[in-house]
């Protein structure tokens, strides 16, 4: 049975590689480029799934390695998949859970077959493989899948990289051979760190394998911004144009920017509603840190160019108490705003890009909102 899933360019910005498309996944259709909230545990942190369709959210993310964690695989197919869980009506994307099983797991071990580690809820030893991942993103199911790749540290040596390259081409190819699930998309990951022949030869491998998306994987993991972008430039021209491409961990927004520049159409980050919960928001005045003493008695909106929930409805100076207050209420609200100012900056740039405007408007966003060198 032919997956019901595709991705179609409808139009490409005349003076960059900015991409409008249309994702067709399976009951869904969402256009990009497009910013995705990420629900590590089947839940975006203090929203429900009402809030996600107020923002305009359309994919969003579901951790593989904390669910399988917890609650675990069996509840997972038991509950019908995690949509049906979490009762959201909308496409969800799963990461393969390898990022996590090398990042938050110690005295993790890589071998041939996958990889050992301690859960870091309570110190079980744990193995996943390939085939381990697909296998609970498909209990899971999600809409679009990712393969088991090595997320490489950076810096890495050349050599360190091309075995690691090569390890993850195996498991590539592995579980695309275990993945059965024909409503779900299975996207490929790149790697190979900040080297051009190593990030060229895994693409043209990946793309052989045939995969129905391909992910840019490794970037912004502590490299420079220079870096980073020659990262886009060693990966995206040997990408199918007729596949979406999906950069992984991306929010800040001169990233997103330098993404959609060079013909990304899909990122993710925890960065909103993170640094929301910290009292730092993103506004169309620039950043707003709602700690600060100046907004104690303000009484104006967060943002006054802002349609959500808690710019049409609140004040600063409330904001402001219900952080201080250490209310739930706020991490909210500020979660929402957040969320829905990345989500607004997709549509204006979708926008911009079918009128051949894209470079403008990145300039105009860049200059009127006043980010910093972090893009936030």
């Amino acid at each position: 049975m032919e997956k019901n899933f595709k991705y179609t360019l409808i139009h490409k910005d005349k003076h960059c590689n900015a991409r409008l498309g249309k994702l067709k996944i399976f009951d869904y259709e969402v256009e990009t480029p497009i910013f995705m909230p990420v629900g590590t545990q089947a839940t975006v942190k203090f929203l429900s799934p009402e809030d996600l369709k107020n923002i305009n959210a359309g994919i969003i993310l579901a951790n593989t390695y904390h669910l399988w964690i917890r609650p675990g695989e069996e509840t997972m197919r038991l509950a019908g998949g995690v949509r049906k869980f979490m009762n959201y009506d909308g496409p969800i994307l799963t990461d393969s859970g390898g990022f996590q099983v090398f990042s938050l797991a110690d005295s993790r071990k890589i071998s041939e077959d996958g990889v050992h580690f301690k859960s870091h809820l309570d110190g079980t030893r744990m193995f996943m493989s390939p085939e381990d991942s697909i296998r609970m993103q498909e209990a899971i199911g999600s809409d679009i899948a990712m393969s088991f790749d090595e997320c490489i540290p950076y810096p890495s040596s050349h050599d360190y990289v091309k075995d690691s390259v090569e390890r993850t081409l195996r498991w590539a190819k592995r579980g695309l051979d275990a993945h059965k699930k024909k409503d779900q998309a299975l996207f490929g990951i790149v790697q190979g760190g900040q080297y051009e022949d190593l990030r060229k030869y895994c693409a043209e491998e990946l793309v052989k394998m045939d995969f129905d998306g391909y992910s840019i994987g490794g970037t912004s993991v502590g490299e420079d911004k220079k870096t980073h972008r020659l990262m886009l430039d060693y990966t995206l021209p040997y990408l199918p144009e007729d596949k979406p491409r999906y950069e992984m961990g991306i929010g800040a927004i001169n990233d997103l920017f330098a993404g959609i520049e060079r013909g990304v159409d899909m990122f993710d980050c925890v960065l909103p509603t993170r640094i929301a919960r910290h009292g730092t928001l993103m506004t169309s005045h620039g950043r707003i840190n709602i700690k600060k003493n100046i907004y104690k008695n303000d009484f104006t909106p967060l943002d006054d160019n802002c349609d959500c929930e808690c710019c049409r409805n609140y004040t600063k100076a409330y904001l402001n108490h219900l952080f201080r207050a250490n209310e739930g209420l706020g991490n909210r609200l500020m979660s929402i705003h957040n969320l829905r100012f990345l989500i607004k900056i997709m549509e204006g740039a979708r926008a911009a890009i079918k009128e051949d405007r894209f470079l403008e408007y990145k300039e105009e966003i860049l200059k009127s909102y006043g980010f910093d060198e972090r893009g936030f």
